[in-house]
């Protein structure tokens, strides 16, 4: 995309659009100075590789003004939740987790299980991501703790009590058999173990039963006895990480193989209630500060924040961390009083809690244990999902390519060599979808630069070494390379024995090969077919590709240096008289270093199979005049 005229773009606060060629909107962002912000995109360098793709894809962009910065990151959380663009970060998990609800203005209050806190004066606990452990806390409390399970509608046209007060478990205030007073003490118990005052009420408890079992109520000691068994199989569940009580999120990040997760600790009266956790697959810790923003502002315009959200470190600001590459015609951007993301989140927040919220880093080691158990639970979801992913990308690679059924074996190749000295093709082995190194293979082949040569030399070495055959046979190159392996295959009378593909670097704007760290546009081709297949940028099916090849790639490599610095050596020892091609390989495999060799004693060269006293003299007295 052409850098848009700097005098087009708004000085307000606001959020822009990126679109593409078919006018889908492809990126949202919101800036408290527009034309600081967008200019940003079209420095010469430093941009993110995912930054580099949206603009490869972009050819218009859009403005949408806001007069304060609150209202641009208002907009931009809706713009992205309706439109979800394929370069955003979006959350998408949508669901509304489960509160406790008692109002205390009623007389004989009820303990609702809701979805969503409202401003009505009742008291609300949670969040809970389980439905169903909540509704399984909330049958415990009142088996526990007698209180109604009626709603108010109910309550007022009763004419008997229910069946729940001949079991025991409401005392029937339709019927006006308990008082406001009596009733409100129950209220009070599960109240307090709900902000998780448990000490307190366990002791009162055993007190009564103690009292209830010198009276000979026995009775009543039963149904305390049954009231501290309730509490205390509550309590189990939460633990306490704040004595003094308080209310607060916690947040940890993961950067795992194949994407970024984000761990969500929930705090709620001292005690961690429940967690939960997220996961990008194609991101990575460059994307970490867009991501934390971005899912603050999305999480929390549906959830009520606490008073305090903890997280791992404050991100720069961007637009304070950037100059806009466009200072020439900054003179007229406000300079001075706009808020950073971050105190426009806090009011943001602020807002829907009804009472201020702070966004703070660690302050003390309690803070930072928070922060590693969110990140845990972030590091195991990461796991969790990518190994589900490996469970599923064999089938959607499958389809991707057109394949009879999921590839279990692939092998990938790839040719590498200096100068077309020390030649070397490597081949890696995945199994499953994880890679076997114990059956990677290094195959040197003759010296050649020319790498079509190789490949097709090395086809024959491949069929020699027999089964197991791959499913996918995947080439580090383009089409010339596959034409060339399936020739090969052809030409042995093999063609059919597996399936092949080929996976080359995207091309630049000049038509060369983008080697760019971060691409993400490779292409993937398969035989009889002259285009590349269409596989999404950043999709599943190509971030796996991607990645077996890049492990060919550092085989291949890692192989061929290993070689060259043999050849280097055995070169040098070489130039010794008396020294041959078979000595100079002993010395090399036991030592594997010339220093090493000539710090040899005549007894460490005599321990070498093949090499007697006399050699052994002879040799240490070359190796030390060594130069």
């Amino acid at each position: 995309m052409q850098k848009p005229e700097p005098s087009s773009i708004p000085l307000t606060p606001g959020v822009y659009l990126y679109k593409d060629a078919k006018g889908r909107i492809i990126y949202v962002g919101k800036a408290r100075v527009l034309r600081r912000r967008v200019l940003s995109y079209f420095r010469p360098e430093g941009l993110p590789a995912k930054t580099r793709a949206m603009l490869s894809h972009a050819v218009s962009i859009e403005y949408l003004t806001t007069t304060t910065e609150k209202e641009a990151l208002l907009l931009e959380a809706s713009c992205i939740k309706k439109h979800r663009p394929h370069y955003n970060i979006v959350l998408r998990d949508d669901k509304q987790y489960v509160l406790f609800r008692i109002n205390p203005k009623h007389p004989f209050p009820r303990l609702e299980v809701v979805r969503q806190a409202r401003r009505d004066g009742a008291r609300y606990f949670g969040p809970f991501t389980s439905a169903l452990a909540a509704r399984e806390t909330w049958k415990l409390l009142h088996r526990a703790f007698a209180l109604r399970r009626c709603t108010d509608k109910a309550m007022k046209n009763r004419v008997r009590p229910c069946l729940y007060h001949f079991m025991g478990q409401c005392p029937a205030p339709c019927m006006g058999l308990v008082t406001s007073q009596e009733y409100n003490e129950n209220v009070r118990k599960v109240t307090d173990l709900l902000q998780g005052r448990s000490a307190e009420l366990l002791g009162s408890l055993r007190t009564a039963m103690e009292q209830a079992a010198e009276e000979l109520e026995f009775e009543r000691a039963a149904s305390l006895r049954d009231q501290i068994r309730a509490v205390e199989s509550t309590v189990e569940r939460q633990a306490a990480v704040l004595p003094g009580g308080g209310d607060m999120d916690a947040v940890g990040l993961f950067a795992a193989d194949r994407g970024l997760a984000l761990g969500l600790l929930f705090v709620r009266n001292g005690a961690v209630t429940d967690g939960r956790a997220f996961y990008w697959p194609g991101l990575t810790f460059e994307d970490a500060p867009e991501l934390l923003w971005s899912f603050m502002g999305q999480y929390y315009s549906q959830a009520t924040p606490p008073p305090r959200v903890l997280l791992p470190w404050i991100p720069v600001d961007q637009e304070d961390a950037e100059d806009g590459g466009g200072n020439e015609s900054m003179e007229d951007a406000p300079q001075a009083g706009g808020l950073t993301t971050r105190e426009t989140l806090e009011q943001t927040l602020a807002d829907r809690r009804g009472g201020a919220v702070r966004i703070v880093p660690p302050q003390h080691a309690g803070d930072n244990q928070l922060i590693d158990l969110a990140q845990s639970n972030a590091r195991e979801e990461a796991r969790r999902q990518e190994q589900k992913s490996e469970l599923n990308i064999l089938e959607r690679l499958a389809r991707a390519l057109n394949l009879p059924e999921p590839p279990a074996r692939i092998e990938c190749v790839d040719v590498s060599h200096t100068g077309g000295q020390q030649t070397r093709v490597g081949m890696v082995v995945f199994e499953d979808g994880k890679p076997e190194r114990s059956q990677y293979r290094a195959y040197a082949m003759p010296d050649s630069g020319d790498d079509y040569a190789t490949l097709y030399a090395w086809v024959a070495r491949r069929l020699e070494s027999g089964a197991p055959w791959p499913d996918l046979l995947l080439i580090d190159g383009g089409r010339g390379q596959l034409s060339v392996v399936q020739r090969a295959l052809r030409e042995a009378g093999k063609e059919d024995l597996f399936a092949l593909a080929a996976i080359a670097k995207a091309r630049d704007e000049e038509g060369h090969a983008d080697r760019r760290a971060g691409n993400v546009a490779d292409r993937i081709f398969v035989p009889n077919r002259a285009n590349p297949l269409p596989l999404r940028e950043g999709g599943p099916e190509l971030l796996f590709l991607q990645n077996v090849r890049d492990n060919t790639h550092r085989f291949a490599i890692g192989r061929h240096r290993r070689a060259r610095q043999g050849a280097a050596l055995s070169g040098e020892l070489m130039r010794l008289p008396g020294i041959g091609p078979a000595t100079a390989r002993l010395l090399w495999d036991n030592f594997g270093s010339v220093e090493a060799m000539r710090a040899a004693s005549v007894d460490d060269l005599c321990k070498i199979s093949g090499i007697g006293p006399a050699k052994a003299a002879l040799l240490r007295e070359k190796l030390r005049g060594l130069d």
